[in-house]
């Protein structure tokens, strides 16, 4: 994308929007049953809309979880907790409709087909473990922000993890949970110069008027959070472009698990598999196979190998190996795409069982992902294991020797 002028634009959410909340309690159905399964296999799909939770899927496990209890106890963190809110946990419906997973699927992904075909080859636990379903995953990574993620996107999380604490700490007491944050950026040869148009859009107490929902958001939100230098005259600034934003979550708008999939990760600077995250298991290659992609494009850009780096990887279900692997670096890489992808796959095994142990997958840490973006979360702690630096230097060191 360098040597031209364009604008481009990425869009981030908050916790309280309906799409997340549903994301969140997808996953934290997950989470709790890897606390204390953590083979246990879940597909857990919700749907929010007025007055209701609905959660449903396919769930494997040797323990049990309080669905309902846990639906509530998310809604009520996030922030619903009055009637007036238009979404309220202590109140609201939960639906619940689980099934076992698919024995058809369940055999694929216990015995991937290479071991039911090739029983001599070696790492049988490694190699035993087939992926989930098919299809292809993107990872990406860029010199261009501190997360390793384009300005845009980058820049439309910090606002809308602003707009969520200036609600709770009460710096602006009269906001509510729902919000949407958007960023469109101007590049000149490569470079993010000025800040065409920010959007904020904040749910708000009816009591609340548009000059001092306006001038609290440009002061508290948007001030601290872009940079001086994208800041322009000409910049166009939008609160609550509708001029009022009083009914919102779920009573305005029916949410759904995985409905935001450009925003959990680069925000449309690249392509996108298609496969959702939340709710599903490791053994799902939609989640895991992404996360190992930005690990492996992370290390690459870390490792002062290119200045952008895209991968795409692809399964086909039950099959442990992938069906293609791919690597882009936009004319930034210092040695050839070829030579990287040799050297990535020497460096990165993509067998989902393979992935699910390097990137420590097994475990509950993924609630908190589910709102402000999978990717460049530099923000958490303990860090994503995705998100680590760990092999740059041997990667550097290798690509010496080519």
């Amino acid at each position: 994308m360098a040597d031209r002028k364009f604008l481009i634009t990425s869009e981030s959410v908050t916790e309280g929007h309906p799409d997340k909340i549903a994301d969140q309690i997808s996953d934290g159905v997950l989470d709790a049953i890897l606390a204390d399964d953590p083979m246990g296999r879940v597909a857990c799909e919700t749907l929010v809309t007025t007055g209701m939770v609905m959660v449903a899927g396919e769930i494997s496990t040797s323990t049990y979880v309080d669905i309902p209890k846990l639906a509530r106890d998310i809604v009520k963190e996030i922030g619903y907790t009055r009637a007036k809110y238009g979404f309220d946990g202590d109140t609201c419906a939960v639906l619940t409709a689980i099934d076992e997973q698919s024995s058809d699927i369940a055999q694929g992904v216990d015995t991937a087909l290479e071991v039911r075909s090739h029983t001599e080859m070696g790492e049988a636990e490694v190699a035993k473990v087939g992926a989930g379903d098919q299809g292809m995953m993107i990872g990406y990574a860029c010199t261009e922000t501190e997360e390793y993620l384009p300005m845009p996107i980058a820049l439309a999380h910090r606002l809308a993890r602003r707009l969520a604490l200036v609600r709770k700490n009460g710096t602006i007491p009269y906001l509510r949970p729902d919000g949407k944050t958007q960023v469109s950026l101007e590049y000149v040869d490569g470079q993010a110069i000025r800040a065409e148009n920010l959007v904020v859009s904040a749910q708000h107490h009816p009591g609340a008027t548009e000059a001092q929902i306006r001038g609290d958001i440009i002061e508290h939100v948007i001030k601290p959070v872009v940079p001086e230098h994208l800041l322009r005259p000409d910049t166009t600034i939008l609160v609550n472009p509708t001029g009022r934003f009083v009914k919102g979550g779920p009573m305005a708008d029916t949410g759904l698990t995985g409905r935001k999939i450009i925003v959990d990760t680069y925000g449309g600077w690249v392509s996108h598999g298609g496969g959702a995250f939340s709710g599903k298991d490791p053994t799902k290659v939609d989640r895991s196979g992404a996360y190992m992609t930005r690990y492996a494009a992370k290390n690459i850009v870390a490792a002062g190998l290119a200045e952008k780096c895209m991968i795409q990887i692809a399964y086909a279900i039950g099959v442990a190996e992938p069906v293609s692997l791919m690597v882009d670096t936009f004319g930034t890489g210092k040695i050839s795409d070829e030579a990287l992808t040799d050297l990535i796959e020497r460096h990165f095994d993509f067998r989902p069982a393979a992935i699910i142990r390097d990137l420590d997958l097994r475990k509950p840490q993924y609630r908190r992902l589910a709102a402000y973006g999978h990717m460049g979360r530099i923000d958490l702690d303990p860090l994503p294991q995705w998100e680590r630096t760990d092999r740059a230097d041997a990667l550097a060191r290798d690509a010496k020797r080519l």
